[in-house]
């Protein structure tokens, strides 16, 4: 057994905003290949915890390593893609195409000045295979319907080669036909590529049968390692007030 470091590790962190405590005493693990869900009420603190990782906010208390390095030390940010909040509802009078918005996934790695090389070319291509819009990479962003932009965004994230992905609340806006496709593409990068991924949704509906790790953010935290058995726990419903058997009803296989 290699030993693997984690890809976020978290201890007993803290994070107070105006006076008001946003996370209480969270600590997590996320190892390679994780499939993890991020749930959690409105205003529960989930975004915050994904800009702590990111390092886009700085703890009240607490640490924070990222590949085993500690954040503020940490500057491999290519390996994290990162898909934030409402990117499918990019501005529509944004003037690029598809493939314009994909390269800039791929410039944020290389940097603004570099000339884009063969292995970039090659990048975006497969990002955008992937994600299944060659036919549309000529297209205007502001053409496209919510769950093409969103696919859009995934591959722009896809573009740098992570090896995380994290979505935060990726299907604001997206018919019920694009979230399952959505769903399956994220299963796909998960078992054919080993990617890890991390969404962040308060949507647990749709989700359940996929992901092999729950993480419960209302200030505290609870964690689950076997969503299957502990969504219908009361528990659940009782700490969040989450109706929490809502989960099956969406796979009749």
């Amino acid at each position: 057994m290699k030993f693997v470091s984690p890809i976020f590790e978290v201890k007993n962190l803290f994070f107070q905003a105006n006076a008001q405590k946003i996370l209480d005493d969270i600590s997590l693990t996320i190892l390679p290949g994780d499939y993890c869900a991020i749930i959690g009420p409105n205003g529960g603190g989930k975004t915050t915890l994904i800009r702590l990782l990111l390092g886009l906010e700085k703890p009240t208390l607490g640490k924070i390593k990222l590949f085993g390095q500690a954040l503020n030390q940490f500057k491999r940010w290519y390996k994290i893609g990162y898909v934030p909040q409402r990117a499918s509802q990019l501005d529509q009078n944004f003037p690029a195409t598809v493939l314009e918005v994909v390269k800039m996934g791929r410039i944020m790695k290389q940097g603004l000045f570099k000339r884009t090389t063969q292995e970039d070319r090659d990048a975006i291509q497969e990002a955008v295979t992937k994600m299944d819009i060659l036919d549309i990479q000529n297209k205007l962003i502001g053409e496209l319907s919510g769950g093409q932009r969103q696919r859009v965004m995934i591959a722009r994230a896809l573009a740098s080669k992570p090896e995380v992905l994290i979505l935060d609340e990726p299907n604001t806006g997206v018919d019920v036909v694009s979230q399952q496709r959505f769903y399956k593409l994220l299963r796909e990068l998960n078992q054919n590529e080993n990617m890890t991924i991390v969404f962040i949704t308060h949507d647990i509906g749709v989700i359940a049968d996929d992901i092999g790790r729950l993480f419960t953010v209302n200030q505290s935290l609870l964690t689950c390692n076997n969503p299957k058995e502990a969504i219908s726990c009361e528990d659940m419903s009782a700490l969040y007030g989450i109706d929490a058997h809502l989960i099956h009803n969406h796979h009749h296989h």
